[in-house]
């Protein structure tokens, strides 16, 4: 139960390093959506796990969807320190991986893109942000330190380090100035 409680707190942590509209940890446990559908996924998918859980983990998924309008598939991997900020329209499908300390923005979708039995969603790495109305389609890999760009198309595999933007997304590495921010304007998410 301590381990649940510390795994919980590390969300929390996680989420207000992550958004600058939140006073504190006690607001975020009341009022944000994307911490209760990881918080819901992180009891669904262990419930996934057990003989005769499939079917009980999807249908709590639904009404965790229908509360939260957050989709996770229970079979999904979520990593550590994971945040969903505004939440409502995220979509992570049943074979998807999502690494540690990674932040989505609301109408993500790290979608599938064949109907086959096998893995078909994105596996994204550590610290990545992915911003609003994203599409991430796919079992292409996404690489630690990345950014997706609103609304953007990734159907190919992004390599650590860089920003992808666009439909269909362009991969970069642009370049920043001393206070860390991008010099190409577009590249902000």
């Amino acid at each position: 139960m301590r381990k649940l409680a510390d795994r919980a707190l590390e969300d929390v942590d996680g989420a207000i390093a992550r958004d600058p509209a939140a006073s504190s940890r006690l607001e975020l446990v009341l009022t944000s959506p994307g911490l209760h559908a990881i918080w819901a996924h992180r009891g669904l998918h262990a419930l996934y796990q057990q003989p005769g859980g499939r079917l009980p983990a999807r249908v709590l998924a639904t009404v965790a969807r229908s509360i939260t309008g957050v989709e996770i598939h229970p079979a999904a991997r979520l990593g550590r320190r994971f945040f969903i900020d505004h939440g409502m329209g995220v979509v992570i499908g049943e074979t998807a991986e999502v690494g540690d300390d990674v932040m989505l923005y609301h109408g993500v979708t790290l979608g599938g893109r064949s109907l086959a039995h096998v893995k078909r969603h994105p596996t994204v790495g550590n610290r990545v942000t992915i911003g609003a109305g994203a599409r991430v389609l796919g079992p292409i890999n996404v690489g630690d330190d990345v950014q997706i760009g609103a609304n953007s198309v990734v159907v190919k595999d992004v390599p650590s380090g860089a920003v992808a933007t666009g439909i269909p997304a362009v991969v970069r590495f642009p370049k920043r100035n001393a206070t860390n921010q991008w010099l190409d304007p577009a590249i902000y998410i």
